[in-house]
């Protein structure tokens, strides 16, 4: 079939999209508390006919909506869950709460999950009109940012049976995500003392403050002797207290380990629970820890990559208003950075080359161009829980411009480009990449053969899950 049907569809039920998306940006609910975004894609999954399965592995806000039959079965993963802290007012250029203290939509996954469903929805219309055959399965996957609701969904097995993955992410460049990230574990210390009066009777205390604060010196002489792709960070979560005059009887702290593969992870983890023990122990107070979840380091393959890529240059990219460049602009200013996308050290000189002749050989407020695609080993020191689904299927992802240039994630710019024209045409062009690519795979089984073929091979060690049995997803 042509394209162009299926940018057709995804423009036709814009209006529906976008307000979509316009509702989880103001839900703005946190990882595995996204009830309303649920209950909000579970209706429009059901009114457009889409079989709809909810409470995926156990988890209240996971849910799929399927529709055709047999092979090649194609899943588009989305996400909706928000950021604490980062209530912003929509389209103004200086930081401004909507709600003081509030939520905000600081990863663009209003965007993402809206975009993913218009494009299950673009491919489900051509199966029903029997002009593609197969199946098409959109995933609603909570709690990316804070539960890695995907490993949970992995963990028991949920994507198996794809022939196939594709997911997007919204950022400040269209271009397809090559190579890998870290894996990650993330887990919880607490510390149990003895209260007494710091003055009166100090030497009866035991400080479990005091067990924290070891146990974050011990990892920071750890740093030196760690290899050079491991990170780990933490925060306090508890300090026991707020008067000085109180042997602090608990404290917490939560940790995020990461390194190269899931073995690597493991083992630093195992390091670092050494060290909470010899903090204790030092301490006269105890310690117990729990993983609150895990992702797992990406598996790239290239053959979808260049399909990604393909329907990237293929789709006809957004054009913008002068007042959206207006906007960008003075967002940008606001964090103001003259680099171009794709400078690092790592990148590949000739790259670099063809983007700044891309960018007029200058940043740009919004980069309205296609990076080149070049399937060189990338690795980048964040974590995703699109890992975890690149292990059990073949599975790409890309980038589309929904935010101006050098924007940083996680900012109120974020938030407040998330209800802008800048942010909905990189989101109607990522449904129609998104679309495109699905389609392409339902007619070239050949390709499709290639993307397995290439899985097989990097999957062959098998998938080592980030997170035991024991691990419950949870609010945090």
């Amino acid at each position: 079939m042509n394209k162009q049907e299926l940018y057709h569809t995804v423009e036709a039920k814009k209006d529906e999209i976008l307000n979509l998306s316009d509702k989880i940006w103001e839900y703005a609910e946190l990882s595995m508390l996204e009830t309303k975004s649920t209950a909000a894609y579970v209706a429009l999954l059901k009114q457009e006919g889409f079989r709809v399965e909810e409470n995926l592995c156990g988890i209240p806000t996971a849910f799929s909506g399927s529709y055709g039959s047999g092979s090649p079965k194609i899943g588009i993963l989305g996400e909706y869950d928000a950021l604490s802290g980062l209530s912003q007012v929509p389209g103004v250029a200086e930081k401004q709460p909507l709600v003081e203290g509030g939520c905000g939509q600081g990863c663009g996954h209003n965007l993402l999950g809206a975009a993913s469903l218009a494009a299950a929805i673009a491919i489900k219309d051509a199966i029903a009109a029997g002009k593609l055959k197969g199946t098409v399965v959109f995933y609603g996957c909570p709690g990316e940012e804070g539960c890695a609701g995907k490993t949970f969904m992995a963990r028991d097995g949920l994507f198996k049976d794809l022939d196939a993955a594709i997911t997007w992410h919204p950022g400040d460049t269209n271009e397809v995500t090559t190579g890998s990230n870290a894996a990650c574990m993330q887990m919880v210390y607490e510390f149990a003392g003895t209260a007494a009066h710091a003055a009166g009777n100090p030497w009866d205390g035991r400080s479990a403050l005091d067990g924290a604060e070891l146990m974050n010196i011990g990892v920071q002489f750890l740093r030196e002797h760690m290899e050079p792709k491991c990170s780990i960070h933490y925060s306090v979560a508890d300090a026991g207290g707020i008067s000085p005059n109180v042997v602090q009887p608990t404290a917490k702290l939560v940790y995020m380990v990461r390194a190269e593969t899931v073995r690597k992870a493991k083992a630093l983890l195992a390091r670092v629970n050494d060290i909470a023990k010899g903090a204790a122990l030092m301490t006269g107070t105890s310690v117990t820890w729990h993983q609150l979840d895990g992702t797992s380091d990406t598996l790239s393959n290239t053959v979808l990559e260049q399909l990604l890529y393909d329907n990237l240059v293929e789709a006809p990219l957004p054009e913008y208003t002068r007042e959206e460049w207006a906007l960008a602009e003075a967002l940008r200013k606001t964090y103001p950075h003259d680099s171009l996308p794709g400078d690092s050290v790592e990148t590949n000189p000739v790259l670099k080359k063809q983007i700044s002749q891309l960018s007029d050989k200058g940043a740009k407020a919004i980069n309205d161009f296609v990076v080149p695609y070049y399937p060189a080993y990338h690795y980048s020191p964040g974590s995703t829980d699109v890992g975890d689904v690149s292990w059990l299927t073949p599975t790409a992802q890309f980038n589309t411009a929904t935010w101006p240039s050098k924007v940083p994630g996680h900012s109120w710019q974020v938030v407040s480009t998330g209800k802008t024209g800048i942010a909905y045409k990189g989101l109607l062009y990522a449904a129609k990449v998104l679309a495109g690519t699905a389609m392409d795979l339902m007619e070239k089984p050949e390709t499709l053969k290639a993307a397995r073929d290439e899985f097989s091979e990097t999957a062959a060690a098998g998938y080592d899950c980030p997170i035991g049995p024991e691990v419950v997803p949870s609010a945090q």
